[in-house]
């Protein structure tokens, strides 16, 4: 070994060599080290697994015979008809006949046969399963020889969808088909194709997440321990658009508010200045979200393996580009949420004794589309935004064209288009088609140019072009470059020319062609997913209960979206029974027309306990808590559980009064382990059975009102059986306020705008602002929403002691729109305590009681300092009479204080409780 001084660590190659002279391989094996670490694959033909076809056929020849057979069955439900003749069934069937035989040509010459045979088998496996399987998405769409294998569900040629955007002889690339399953059951699949293929030859692929602009400024601004707001501010000043994502220093030479904040603070520069230098690099080592590759032989042989602990696939160390540069072929296995909720809404209602098949619903149904022309479509697939809503309300969509045109606009730059496309749908403008000989391609979308197929179908009719070169052309106009787009224009021109177009109108079809096509969308893909969110929307408008079950069951981890689909509920009139101990379990059910609230939902409640009190419970509901005790393994549902199934009104049925059981948690999980000792030692009770428990109950004081439903809230995560401003709707109407919902509508009508809320802190949280000052961040919740809102600190400072979860403030507000995000920001101007401003307009608080003894313990509960009158009503049973008794003087008449007073025992009724 030599050694070398600091100062001579780094030296040049000359250095070396002279420094090594006695041992010249050394340096010489520092190069060959070098170049095997810098490993790039040769590029190798696409490796496929052998398909095992019945009695010896090709490839090409099962192909052929399984799709000939798959396409007369689905022609015999989407063409034939019972009164046809023989002649006029070949006439309907030739275009499909002649489509399937072209598209079968190009696939075999090809070789592709065993990709199409290989996607078919598992689809069909995983059908056969009864597992969901999505119809399809992307250009995959567009095959008749897909739709004929099952592989899709959609018609392409009804819908006008192109096998050349799918695959083009004219530029040569493999087929992709992504296929979206059941999330819950997607691991079946895959564990088949692992039986099928061998699980040797299957896996995973690799991905390196890649620091990107604002992730970047998030790591480092942790690192340099600066405020979570002040960088959260600075990443919100970069272009949040995954379809053009642009660099930090792209992001700070178009923001002038990132020099403002180089200057106030010279931290802000050292965060930009390391967190460029660090933009690009990889962050970490993940598995692609669907990406499964299968090889012809063990996989070890192809492409270095690794194992990722969080899977049980081995995983390829190449990523996508590279794995397929070394020949293996990826199968796209993507879950999709939504075809659960599709499988667990139709489970519902076959419990009706209706079975529904999904895959053939009438596209013209009358009632889905009213609905979507309400915009009512919260838990519909794809339009559930607040600007789709309003497009469709806009649009008032009734044919299913219209929902693919919707799916395909609804992006930055084409919904630009929307309003146009809706004052011709609607016979306010009249539709311009460019030339005459291009309507019946325009015809549909009222001539404007939305698809990536209308441009390929437009160069075909309008310049002679094949559907394969129109793809080429399509491809053109995307990327923009000048010299491919000059050449395509000549070609387009002079093509159009010689069919008798004029050059002048050639040129213009040319240029608005081009301009469309830099963001046309593809509309296999668009009319794929406007199926599914068709037959959400289908099940959402003929069996709303069924499908908000399924949609909350799928929803269980998220609060928000949970309170969002119970409102949607109480829209439609539809119950929502709180959690029940007895009816619920680890899913939404539907019940005599009413959704009963899931115990898995509740929050302190794992999946494990619930699992176990349904399976105890059987089919013999608890009959009290004892009887609860008896049969529950204390071991598993725990202290903490309990709490929070009582909280959330689990037990309401055995026992109304939530507090008593509460108080008597200790009992009934003492009893439970005591059973579980006498059983685990085989020790019996001298006068009973080894299981037989007795638990009596814990007095204890009633809940008030409003504890009772702060309690619900930490359990449930949302006010279910009542809310806190219910007292309160006719103090807020009288003072101007307004639902947190109207507000919202109003702010995004005139983007900025000021108002009057009522509504209760469930959350606040509190953060350091640019200048290192506090502001506050309050989750407020009234009976149409829940929303966030902004206290600054001067305000903060101000309001802090009042500003707890639970309380109820009349809240002046600005609201400003964001459009690009959809959100609104909320500013808190002012607050006035509901139960402050309920005490000063007074009202009289009747009290009534079978005697006197409750009158002491009430009057401990009553508060001076009002302006309300307070009057006790004596029921005088034996003479049937009544005796009304005012108190002197004037009380606080609030509806914590009526909460209270009701709390009472002794108290019957109280009526005329402020409102």
């Amino acid at each position: 070994r030599r050694r070398l001084t600091p100062d001579h660590v780094f030296k040049s190659a000359a250095e070396m060599r002279a420094l090594f002279a006695d041992l010249p391989e050394a340096v010489d094996n520092t190069l060959a080290i070098a170049r095997r670490c810098a490993y790039f694959p040769e590029f190798v033909n696409p490796i496929l697994p052998p398909f095992k076809t019945e009695g010896g056929r090709s490839e090409k020849d099962e192909l052929r015979v399984q799709s000939e057979a798959g396409l007369e069955e689905r022609l015999e439900t989407i063409v034939f008809t019972p009164e046809m003749d023989e002649a006029a069934r070949a006439a309907a069937a030739k275009p499909y006949r002649d489509r399937l035989e072209f598209e079968l040509g190009v696939i075999q010459e090809m070789g592709f046969a065993g990709y199409f045979l290989i996607v078919a088998d598992f689809i069909k496996w995983a059908k056969a399963e009864g597992i969901p399987v999505g119809p399809g998405r992307g250009s995959g769409a567009g095959s008749l020889v897909a739709y004929a294998l099952t592989i899709t569900d959609l018609d392409p040629i009804r819908f006008g969808l192109l096998f050349e955007r799918f695959l083009n002889p004219e530029r040569v690339s493999m087929p992709d088909f992504d296929v979206d399953f059941c999330q819950e059951r997607r691991d079946e699949v895959i564990g088949y194709v692992q039986r099928r293929y061998g699980s040797e030859q299957v896996a995973q692929i690799i991905t390196f997440g890649t620091l990107q602009a604002r992730a970047a400024l998030r790591d480092v601004g942790r690192v340099l321990e600066m405020p979570y707001g002040q960088v959260d501010r600075l990443c919100k000043m970069v272009p949040a658009d995954p379809a053009n994502p642009v660099t930090l220093a792209e992001a700070v030479a178009g923001e002038p508010r990132f020099a403002e904040a180089r200057e106030a603070e010279p931290v802000v520069g050292r965060l930009l200045d390391i967190a460029m230098k660090l933009e690009g690099l990889y962050r970490h080592a993940s598995t692609h979200a669907a990406g499964i590759v299968i090889g012809d032989r063990p996989l070890q042989e192809l492409v270095p393996l690794y194992r990722d602990p969080r899977s049980d696939l081995p995983v390829t160390q190449f990523n996508m580009k590279w794995v397929e540069q070394a020949g293996l072929v990826k199968f796209d296995f993507l879950g999709l949420k939504t075809l659960t909720v599709i499988e667990k809404a139709v489970e519902h209602v076959r419990k009706r004794g209706i079975d529904i098949d999904i895959s053939a619903l009438p596209l013209e149904d009358e009632k889905t589309f009213a609905m979507l022309a309400r915009g009512e479509t919260v838990g519909v697939f794809q339009v559930e935004s607040q600007g789709m809503r309003r497009a469709l309300v806009g649009m008032k969509a009734d044919r299913f064209e219209d929902i693919i045109a919707l799916v395909a606009l609804y992006r930055p730059g084409p919904m630009d288009n929307i309003p146009t496309y809706n004052r011709r749908k609607h016979g306010e403008e009249r539709p311009d088609y460019l030339h005459e000989l291009l309507e019946p391609i325009l015809k549909e979308t009222y001539g404007v140019i939305i698809y990536q197929e209308q441009v390929m179908q437009i160069a075909q009719t309008l310049s002679g072009y094949s559907l394969g070169e129109a793809d080429l052309l399509r491809r053109a106009m995307g990327k923009k470059i000048k010299s491919e787009m000059d050449a395509q224009r000549a070609r387009f021109v002079d093509g159009a020319v010689e069919r008798g177009v004029k050059k002048s109108d050639a040129v213009m079809v040319f240029d608005l062609v081009a301009k469309f096509a830099s963001y046309g969308f593809n509309k296999s893909h668009a009319a794929a997913y406007a199926l599914v969110a068709y037959q959400t929307a289908y099940l959402k408008a003929n069996y709303p209960v069924e499908f908000l079950a399924a949609s909350m069951t799928l929803d269980m981890g998220n609060t928000d979206k949970l309170n969002e689909f119970r409102l949607e509920a109480d829209r439609l009139g539809i119950d929502v029974v709180a959690p029940d101990i007895n009816r619920s379990g680890g899913i939404f059910e539907v019940v005599d027309g009413r959704i009963v609230y899931a115990l898995s939902a509740l929050k302190g409640v794992g999946g494990q306990v619930v699992e176990h009190i349904v399976a105890v419970r059987g089919d013999r509901p608890f009959a009290d808590v004892s009887d609860f005790a008896a049969r529950i393994d204390p071991r598993i549902v725990t202290r903490r559980a309990m709490e929070c199934l009582v909280q959330a009104g689990a037990f309401d049925l055995l026992v109304p009064e939530r507090a008593i059981v509460f108080e008597s948690i200790g009992k009934i999980l003492a009893a439970a382990s005591e059973r579980v000792q006498r059983q685990d030692s085989g020790v019996g009770d001298l006068f009973g059975e080894v299981d037989e428990v007795k638990v009596t109950l814990q007095p204890a004081e009633p809940w008030t009102p409003a504890e009772r439903l702060q309690r619900e809230f930490l359990a449930i995560g949302a006010y279910l059986t009542a809310h806190p401003l219910d007292d309160y709707g006719e103090l807020i109407e009288s003072r101007g306020g307004v639902s947190w919902k109207t507000f919202a509508e109003q702010v995004r009508r005139d983007h900025l705008r000021a108002g009057l809320l009522g509504a209760t802190i469930v959350q606040k949280q509190e953060r350091r602002t640019r200048s290192g000052g506090r502001m506050g961040i309050l989750t407020l919740s009234d009976p149409s929403g829940q929303f966030e809102a902004t206290v600054y600190q001067e305000k903060l400072v101000e309001w802090r002691d009042l500003l707890e979860p639970g309380t109820s403030f009349l809240l002046r507000v600005s609201g400003e729109y964001e459009q690009e995000t959809e959100d609104i920001r909320v500013r808190v101007l002012s607050i006035e305590p509901l139960e402050a401003a309920a005490a000063r307009t007074g009202g009289t608080l009747r009290i009534f009681v079978d005697d006197m003894d409750p009158v002491p313990h009430v009057a401990k509960r009553l508060e001076g300092d009002g302006e309300g009158i307070v009057r006790f009503v004596c029921l005088l049973r034996k003479t049937a009479r009544e005796v009304e008794i005012e108190l002197p003087g004037r009380y606080r008449v609030t509806a914590a204080v009526a909460g209270a007073v009701k709390a009472v025992p002794g108290v019957v009724h109280i009526e005329n409780a402020p409102r």
